[in-house]
């Protein structure tokens, strides 16, 4: 699962097959860092961004979730 750091915050962005087809979806789940260094809070749960679209591939998957990570974390800052 790809992850990236982005402001403080670790963002996982996944592309997964949807089941009983050949379409994909894109998931998003967010981590905070907490008190505790060797903790992250889990403040997103794993979730697919965009019910109605799906995609063609695995690659377009993780980049419409990596996206929509950017998008969710504005507004988690607001």
């Amino acid at each position: 699962m790809p992850s990236r750091n982005i402001d403080g915050y670790e963002v996982e962005f996944t592309g997964e097959l949807l089941e009983g087809s050949e379409q994909w979806g894109a998931y998003v789940s967010i981590f905070a860092p907490s008190v505790n260094p060797m903790h992250m809070t889990h403040i997103y749960p794993k979730r697919r961004v965009s019910a109605d679209l799906v995609l063609m591939d695995q690659h377009a998957a993780e980049a419409e979730a990596e996206r929509a990570a950017t998008i969710i974390l504005q507004e988690l800052r607001s």
